[in-house]
């Protein structure tokens, strides 16, 4: 059997979602939510993804676009497709050649929790 933290969601394309979501497993975006996610798994935005909102998570792959702040307790991973305009937080960053990136980056270290309840 499966665990919580096992869970998958996942917005298909064409799919957009207006709300904010609070999850504990793995969620994927290929389609569009304008809201904020917080999670305790793995963020994935697709190439066809779009989030405008922020992301709490442990660990977070970003192929598609994110409008807004991200904060990953682990690992950030800016894959080729990426464009994200925001904040990030997070304790590991992998970002690959052709990834668009503009905002600021700290890599101080993380609380280890992605609770989402620290405020800048």
């Amino acid at each position: 059997m499966g665990s919580e933290s096992a869970a998958r969601n996942i917005i298909g394309q064409g799919t957009k979602i207006t709300g904010d979501i609070e999850l504990k497993g793995d969620f994927r975006i290929d389609g569009e939510l304008i809201g904020s996610i917080q999670s305790e798994g793995r963020i994935v935005i697709g190439s066809s993804g779009l989030v405008e909102g922020n992301i709490y998570c442990q660990n977070a792959d970003i192929s598609g676009v994110l409008k807004g702040n991200l904060h990953a307790a682990d690992l950030s991973s800016l894959k080729s497709t990426a464009v994200f305009t925001g904040d990030l937080k997070t304790g590991r960053i992998s970002i690959e050649l052709g990834a668009k990136f503009s905002g600021k980056c700290d890599m101080t270290g993380s609380s280890g929790k992605p609770d989402g309840k620290e405020q800048a």
